[in-house]
């Protein structure tokens, strides 16, 4: 059975986790409690997204090519962090029921939007090249052997 492209699979997860966050925002003055469930999945979404980036794609790139250190992951790690910081301002809000989260997100929208563009532009493709059907099997393989632990954290009982 023929494993989809990192590039294809990873860029429909974009497009997946863009749009429960446009759900978010196009309900959070509306329906609080569908805008919430939609943050949730998309907060949950997005950082399996970079457990699977940081734990499995990150990894295999560095040792392909032998830039952990430097180059296009290392931007990427710190990008994730800033993701993360921006993710969670949001998240104070929706614990608060605050819908006042504009700013947060318009920050959270553009670190997103230039990551994104490197990873499908370059990085993906750049992956899928020293890839075979075997390695993208075992790929997936890991990715979806990953505890759920790793990246559903958050939200409680809020």
């Amino acid at each position: 059975m023929t494993q989809p492209t990192i590039q294809h699979y990873f860029q429909e997860d974009h497009e997946r986790l863009d749009g429960l966050f446009k759900t978010f925002q196009a309900l959070k003055g509306s329906d609080y409690a569908k805008a919430k469930e939609s943050f949730i999945q998309f907060k949950f979404g997005l950082q399996r997204h970079i457990v699977w980036e940081e734990e499995i794609l990150f990894p295999l790139w560095e040792r392909q090519g032998g830039m952990a250190e430097v180059g296009p992951t290392m931007v990427m790690r710190a990008e994730h962090r800033q993701i993360g910081e921006y993710l969670e301002a949001i998240h104070q809000k929706v614990q608060q029921q605050d819908p006042a989260s504009d700013q947060e997100e318009q920050r959270l929208l553009a670190v997103l939007a230039a990551h994104n563009k490197k990873e499908e532009l370059v990085l993906y493709h750049a992956i899928d090249n020293i890839l075979n059907e075997a390695d993208r099997a075992s790929i997936y393989t890991a990715m979806h052997s990953i505890p759920e632990e790793r990246y559903n954290t958050c939200c409680g009982l809020h």
